[in-house]
Order: structure tokens, then sequence, then C-alpha cells
């Protein structure tokens, strides 16, 4: 059973699915995985007939803790520790504020990926009162807490910590200040200069009320007074909250010892990585959730979420050999389906095509003929070919109105990807004119290779990339050559250089007379 229906079947109550995000500048793509997580839950409880709602935080109260390098650091730097709501706007006419320009930005995303949730933002739960039982229930609990903290985390609050940060009067800051009374009405703070590593406070003390706004919760204990308030049942986070003592285990306990209540059903997931490399928004690491979805379409997009469990790490970088694989993953599996679906054997979707099935935006999978990104990608480089025609030349069968559409949609991903991902080792030139100087590096035995491939390649019946590609093994096998010593000279003889996409498909691109010219060529210097 697929991960997402397995948690679906064991639930006896309504669900509310829960997921939230800190806006500190742009969404990065790693911010997706969650998303999708939560919502194919919740369209899992959907297509199981469950009660359920799909809510997502914003949670624009936590502080400025960085200027991202993409911004002017003179203008925003005195911003730090400013709630991010309080924070200006990018660009006042897209959005009012540092958060919701930022968010507006990840909420396209949504959706463009079919993402159904209820927005909720943090200043209006804590500027509307509707927090404020829980900030006196905690503030009362003080002790409680930094019991908790001390005892699930190791972490030692010291005895006048009240879990509570106010939005100084003096300064803005809400990073910097630090309550060490509480009343009952009114909590006494202190903006500390030494608060943290990355900006100071202004020394400012004084008494006021923590309710309606003018402050918030540490967001473990925060955390808590929003699955309370919202009635979430439902909220998995990231490896990073999850480990033994960590933020899950804090929130988890305030909620059973102060509120007395079961916390919501949990399970961690891996991050996506990078090239290796955890993403930051605040930092400006990684690609941003706005750029994936400009450059993959939407049921892509989701498909890289979903084709492994959330607990297996994905390592994506959108280079020629990840995005062609990730294409031809989701292709395999849609070729699955239309095959099943032809000899009538599809009852109900088999655990293996639920990725597919949840990948779509809306609950239906609707095939169309699946032409090869990276055919794509190496077509749109040969000059003054009719890419059209030779497209339909391609295909097995005449081509509907939503096939093109689909692969228009490739033609846009490849020359997107061409234009802002592709390395230069990763384009495909072809030397027509001339032949390329790189040949001088050829050995006796990779020209000797080249002569037998021209003869071979004559008794050839069918000029397309699989049964090329088979002529090209099959000589270095007839001839006891290694592939990694012949395939460089094929490469060397068109594209001078010692790697390229596979050359049997390279030469199916290519005018047949073309080929066998420059073989002779070549392998006659």
């Amino acid at each position: 059973m697929f991960w997402a229906d397995k948690i679906a079947a064991s639930s006896q109550q309504p669900e509310l699915v829960n997921d939230s995000k800190t806006p500190s500048g742009r969404v990065h793509v790693g911010s997706l995985r969650g998303v999708i997580i939560h919502d194919v839950i919740y369209r899992a409880l959907k297509r199981q007939g469950k009660p359920a709602r799909f809510t997502y935080g914003v949670d624009d109260y936590d502080p400025l803790d960085t200027v991202p390098r993409y911004l002017d650091a003179e203008k925003f730097s005195p911003y730090l520790g400013f709630p991010l709501c309080n924070v200006p706007s990018p660009d006042p006419t897209v959005a009012p504020d540092y958060a919701k320009y930022y968010m507006g930005e990840f909420l396209q995303v949504f959706d463009y990926l079919g993402v159904k949730a209820e927005i909720y933002y943090l200043r209006d739960l804590y500027r509307e009162g509707k927090l404020n039982y829980y900030i006196d229930l905690f503030l009362r609990n003080a002790a409680v807490i930094r019991e908790i903290y001390k005892e699930v985390s190791n972490a030692q609050r010291p005895d006048d910590w009240y879990p509570f940060q106010v939005i100084c009067e003096n300064c803005g800051r809400i990073a910097t200040t630090y309550v060490s009374k509480y009343d009952g009405e009114r909590v006494f703070y202190t903006c500390r200069e030494d608060a943290t590593d990355w900006v100071k406070g202004c020394g400012y003390q004084g008494w006021i009320s923590p309710f309606n706004g003018n402050g918030k919760l540490p967001w473990k204990v925060e955390w808590v007074a929003k699955w309370d308030l919202l009635g979430v049942t439902i909220e998995m986070s990231g490896k990073d909250h999850s480990q033994k003592g960590g933020s899950r285990d804090v929130a988890n306990a305030i909620c059973r010892k102060i509120l007395k209540k079961k916390p919501p059903f949990h399970s961690p997931y891996e991050f996506i990585l990078v090239n290796g490399t955890k993403m930051s928004s605040s930092k400006g690491i990684g690609s941003s959730a706005k750029e994936m979805a400009d450059l993959l379409p939407p049921e892509i997009l989701r498909f890289l979420m979903l084709r492994t469990q959330p607990k297996t790490v994905i390592n994506f970088a959108p280079n020629y050999e990840t995005i062609t694989r990730l294409f031809r993953d989701y292709d395999a599996l849609l070729n699955q389906y239309v095959d099943l679906l032809a000899k009538g054997e599809i009852s109900e979707l088999p655990p293996t095509l639920l990725p597919l099935y949840y990948s779509q935006l809306e609950d239906e999978i609707k095939p169309y003929y699946t032409f090869e990104l990276s055919t794509i990608i190496s077509l749109l480089q040969i000059p003054h070919l009719d890419l059209k025609a030779e497209i339909e030349k391609r295909c097995d069968r005449p081509l509907t109105d939503y096939d093109w559409q689909k692969i228009n949609e490739r033609i846009d991903v490849a020359k997107k990807w061409l234009e802002s991902y592709a390395d230069e080792e990763e384009k495909l030139v072809i030397y027509f004119d001339q032949i390329p100087e790189k040949v001088s590096l050829l050995t006796d035995e990779q020209k000797q290779y080249l002569r037998r491939l021209r003869e071979y390649l004559e008794t050839v019946n069918r000029w397309e990339g699989e049964e090329l590609q088979t002529a090209l093994f099959t000589v270095t096998k007839e001839m006891g050559i290694s592939p990694n010593v012949a395939f460089p000279a094929v490469y060397y003889a068109f594209l001078g250089k010692d790697k390229g996409p596979k050359a049997g498909y390279l030469f199916s691109y290519l005018d047949k007379n073309f080929v066998f010219k420059r073989l002779e060529e070549v392998s006659s210097l």
C-alpha cells in the first residue's frame, strides 16, 4: 500500500492536516516536499471518503534573521530581528510587506501544483487575540516548560525565563527581547544587546501586555498552540525537527503535560539536497520553488517529490542526467498505466502507479505520447531542423492535440534547460563544416574502430537511435575494444570533446551520408 494511503486507512476521525513555512526569503524547492507530502495525505483521505481539511500556516511573526544575498543588505539590515510581517516589501507594488512578498511567490507555486490548502497567517492569529488563551496558559506554566526543555532536549533555561518574546516598543525587534516576569496581565521584558550573535537589542526595558499581537510564543511552544487552536490531527516535519530530543519531541511533551492532549500524528521526512547540500531560504541557497515551477511541468515537479519514500533523501540537481531520468521515470509509469488500460486490467490502481496518480493535478491520469526529453534537447541543437516534422517522423502513431500540448511543454523545458541550466559540456555543438581539432588525439586503435563502424553502419536497416546504439556496441565487441576507448573517438569526430549524448541517438539526429563521410574522413587521417 502507498504510504499516504496507509496513513489514511488508519484514520478513525475527521482529520485536519497542517503544514507551515517561515517566509524568510525565496522559498526553496526543498520546502515543496512538505507541501506535497501533506497535500497527498489530504488527497488520500478524501479518496477514501474520509472527512478532512488541509491548512497551511505562514509563520510571519518569526524574525528576519539574515538578509538574503539577493537583497540590498544596506536597505534590509536595519530590520534584522523584526517580525517578517513588519519588514518592508522588496517590491511594494507586488505585496505590502516582506512576508507576503515571498509567501505570495510560493502560493503561486501552490496553484500551479494543484495544492488546495486553506492559508492562514500567524500575524492574524496573534493580532486578533486568537492565541491569547495559550499565551496566558504557557506564561503561567513557564516553570513546567523550562523543565520540559531541560528533560527532553537538555536545554537549560534560566529560572526567570518566560516563553514569550515581545516586539520591543522602542526598536521594533522581536528577536532580542527577554521576558523575565508575568503578573497575569503584563510581562516585563528587556531588549538585550547580547540576545543574539547576529543583531543587538537596544537595551529598552518595560512592562507590556503580551496579548493581541504585542509579541509571540517561541516556535516550539507556538506549534502546540496552533495544533490546539486549529484542531490539527496530522502534521509531519523534516528530519531536523524530528530527531530525538529535537523540536518535535519538545512540542509533544508540552502538548501532553500542559494541554493534557495527544499530539497530532507525525512521521519525519527527509531533505531535498542540491548537489548534496541542504537548502536555505534565508541564505538564498538552492533553486527556488518558483524557479523549479518555471522549469518543470506541474505533474513532473510533483513526481519529483513522490517517486521516493518520504524518509528517503532526494538529491536533486537540474543537470542533464538528473532531469532526463526524472522524465524517463515518469514516462515509464505512464506507459505502464497505458498498457494495463489497453489490456483492461485496471480495476484498481496497483501501488506502483500511485506516485503517478498523486502526481496529477486532478484525480485522473490522462495518457499522452511520452516523447523523450533527451531527444528534444538534442533535436533543438541541430541547425536548420524542422523540429515538428522530425518529432512526427519519430512517433509510431499520429499525434493528438493533447499529445502536442504535452510535447510542447517538454520543448519549453528543453529550451529553458539549455538556456539556464546546461553546462557547456552538456550542450551539443556539432562540427558540420569542419573536422574538430581534437581528432588529433585519436589513437590508431580508435581510428580503426571508426573505420569498421563506418562499414558496419552500411548494414543497419533502420537509421534509428536504438538500432544505431546496438551497432556501436556490436563493433566494440567484434574488435575487442573497450567502449571507454571507442566512444570518445565518436564524440571527438563529431563534437570535438570526449563525452556527449548516446552516440547511436546522436547519429539518428544526423543525415546518414554526413555521418558516413565524417567517419571516413577522420579514420583516414
